[in-house]
């Protein structure tokens, strides 16, 4: 990409960076916006106003709970018990205030939205608890505050614990979330065979994304950077020999005009145009997704526009191309309850001063370097009805109070026609059944395979191979923990850890000096990395499990668990364990270090309701959890402790500098909740660029109130130790 193209792509990812003082101002008018969708007749006959009041209106508040976390059912009851009827029937400002509904069309009530806009969530008073527990369960990872139709791509997909699965422009990572959570389906699993690779060309952005998968404590998620139109090929060990990787999934949510977002993003009210400059890249990111799509995997292309150039031109250009490998899903009973409209045949395209083309042959030679013969409908009737573009799915904000969207789900039949190397099938169960492929070798971060001859104007042929290059900070290594490690043989026999621990999965990021802290990956991730150092920039993977702690030496061992790594060692431990009682727990998540003499001598007996699992170090008279603030505002609120911090509490209290995630939501306004995020992730990347932050709180007490609910159970809960 060069660096006009670069520039003109970063001010479409930043187009709500400028609103400033100046943002109230806008006029939510656009007439160039209005006549386009007009003559285009995309909005059914009668409903043109309707869609055009809900564009102007602000976009709902919408929330997702992590589905597979094991206090999700904790968390629902809560919001729906708690939260959500205190919140019926109140007014603010005027406006009658709806209890929250679940999405329809969402699994298990899951995802949750309100007429409640997220300025009003922010500032009222009388939302100022629901406001705090939104906030402090999605900085611990339990619930993820993301727009409704954001959350469909995921879904159509199909994730199956077992599926490579890549996120070719996933920044800033909500739906990069939703798919860890679905490739952690079953949380009895904690090495799940599948992994994802979140990319995005953005360096900065790229640590968004890492912010959002420490969130969900995953090993099998791997952030890298590269530009996704030419990511790189890469390369696995299968049986002892080098094979190429084709995902079994990919998630193609290609950057875009963003006219389906003006509901939040009120900047494109003013700079939105017809120039259609996107439609390029958009088409060679969709044929680079293919391309490294397995035969029978499933590919999602989706946009958060509603501009059919960037939508169905794209799908037709993609299946032209394919001759046949590619074929459009029918998703039509896949979210029952989604109201969504089908995808168009036809189409003409405008250009912004307002002169209409409805074919290639009409467009001035003059024009030809700005509008492409993939921007028009195929001239063939029965190559057009081939395609089925009617499966596609286009959502219209005024049919259930969303934001625009378009969604199209591809299937891989057969291998793309210019491919040189042949994919893998994919099977049930991950069984892959490999078929034929010619031994020619695929330049490095060039496409798997190109056609050898130029192809005529007009004609169909993928995009020439572009040379990668990198940018931003440079990484530190990763480099996995040899077999007889010195350091790994005192932490096997400290913890006494299974025979069956995966020691060889275990990395740190320094090749010399002392390891501050050990990180995990999945077998599969492993694979990847240590095949494709040079092939790819990769910026964080795993997650953290132990810590160095200097003090733990003369007990023996040198590091400490962390709190984001106790689910995936749990399994494998089998020392260092103790129950302790509920009114432990409270004291251990409400006091810094306690004495040991404020413990119970013995657990309650009985089953827990809400099974928890916290790290902590034992002295010799006192006792300390290592559990962020959040997360132990969350356990608190599993057992029942109300838990609420006043503008003059304790709580509130934190070292200079350091923003908590209320002040951060208060610091960007009205700007959307990926601005929100980004903004949080900055400040952690300014914190910690190498992952390298320490798991305890900073704050010297946590007054968490004496008001409790009545029905607390009095079972044991599990906490891990070193002793």
């Amino acid at each position: 990409m060069g660096k006009r193209s670069r520039q003109r792509l970063h001010e479409h990812i930043c187009l709500s960076q400028g609103w400033g003082a100046g943002y109230a101002d806008i006029i939510k008018e656009n007439k160039l916006f209005e006549n386009y969708y007009k003559e285009l007749g995309l909005v059914p006959e009668g409903e043109f106003e309707q869609f055009m009041e809900a564009m102007r209106e602000p976009l709902p508040a919408t929330i997702r709970i992590t589905g597979y976390k094991s206090h999700a059912k904790e968390i629902l009851h809560c919001l729906k018990e708690k939260y959500f009827k205190d919140i019926q029937e109140l007014e603010i400002d005027g406006q009658k205030i709806e209890a929250p509904q679940p999405l329809s069309w969402y699994p298990d009530e899951q995802a949750w939205h309100t007429n409640m806009s997220r300025k009003i969530i922010r500032k009222s008073p009388l939302l100022e608890k629901f406001h705090q527990f939104l906030v402090s369960e999605t900085e611990s990872g339990n619930i993820s505050r993301q727009e409704a139709v954001s959350m469909i791509p995921p879904i159509l997909l199909k994730i199956e614990p077992h599926h490579k699965i890549l996120d070719m422009c996933a920044a800033p990572g909500s739906k990069t979330a939703q798919l860890i959570e679905m490739l952690h389906a079953d949380m009895e699993v904690p090495f799940p065979e599948g992994f994802v690779i979140a990319n995005d060309v953005d360096n900065k952005r790229c640590y968004l994304l890492v912010h959002q998968a420490k969130r969900l404590n995953s090993p099998c998620i791997m952030v890298v950077n590269h530009d996704a139109s030419c990511i790189p090929t890469l390369e696995i060990n299968s049986n002892g020999k080098k094979d190429v990787l084709f995902y079994d999934r990919i998630l193609c949510d290609v950057p875009c005009s963003g006219d389906g977002t003006m509901r939040k993003n009120i900047d494109v009210w003013k700079k939105w145009t017809t120039s259609n400059r996107m439609q390029s890249l958009q088409l060679r990111i969709a044929v680079r997704g293919v391309e490294q799509l397995a035969v029978g995997g499933r590919m999602v292309y989706s946009t958060c526009s509603l501009n059919p150039i960037e939508d169905e031109a794209v799908i037709a250009a993609l299946l032209e191309k394919s001759e046949g490998a590619l074929e459009l899903a029918d998703c039509s009973a896949d979210l029952p309850g989604l109201k969504w409209m089908p995808g168009v045949t036809s189409w003409k395209l405008m250009t912004k001063e307002g002169q209409w083309y409805t074919d290639w042959s009409e467009v001035p030679s003059s024009r030809h370097t700005q509008i492409r013969p993939t921007m028009f409908p195929p001239k063939d009737p029965e190559k057009l009805a081939s395609f089925h573009l009617e499966r596609c799915m286009r959502i219209l904000p005024h049919h259930q109070n969303t934001g625009g969207f378009f969604v199209a789900v591809l299937v891989k039949k057969a291998p793309m026609p210019w491919n040189k190397r042949y994919p893998k099938k994919v099977e049930g169960n991950n069984q892959e059944e490999k078929v034929a492929k010619e031994a020619d070798e695929t330049p490095e971060g060039a496409s798997v395979g190109q056609d050898a001859g130029a192809k005529p104007e007009g004609m169909c042929g993928p995009p020439p191979s572009k040379k990668m290059r990198l940018f931003g900070y440079k990484e530190d290594p990763f480099v996995f923990l040899s077999d007889d490690d010195p350091v790994f043989t005192t932490i096997q026999s400290f913890y006494d850890l299974s025979p069956d621990f995966p020691k060889l999965n275990v990395l740190t990021r320094t090749h010399e000096g002392k390891k501050r802290n050990l990180y995990m990956v999945s077998k599969e991730l492993r694979n990847v990395l240590l095949n494709n150092s040079e092939r790819m920039k990769v910026i964080n993977t795993g997650v953290k499990v132990w810590s160095r702690n200097s003090e733990g030496e003369e007990f023996g061992c040198a590091f400490r668990l962390a709190q984001e790594g106790i689910y995936t060692l749990q399994p494998y431990i089998r020392s260092r364990i103790i129950r302790v009682s509920v009114e432990d727990i409270k004291v251990l998540l409400t006091q810094e270090n306690p004495y040991l003499s404020k413990l119970e001598d013995e657990a309650n007996p009985g089953e827990p309701q809400c099974p928890i699992q916290l790290c902590g170090w034992r002295g010799k008279t006192s006792i300390r959890a290592f559990v962020p603030r959040n997360e132990r505002f969350h356990y608190l609120r599993m057992l029942g402790v109300e838990v609420f911090r006043d503008k003059q509490g304790l709580g509130q209290k934190r070292s200079d500098g350091e923003k908590d995630g209320k002040e951060e939501a208060e610091d960007v306004a009205e700007k959307d909740e990926e601005q929100e995020e980004e903004r949080a992730a900055d400040k952690e990347t300014e914190l910690d660029l190498e992952n390298g932050n320490e798991n305890g709180s900073s704050e010297s007490k946590t007054d968490c109130g004496d008001k409790e609910t009545s029905n607390v159970s009095q079972s044991y809960l599990r906490k891990v130790f070193k002793h």
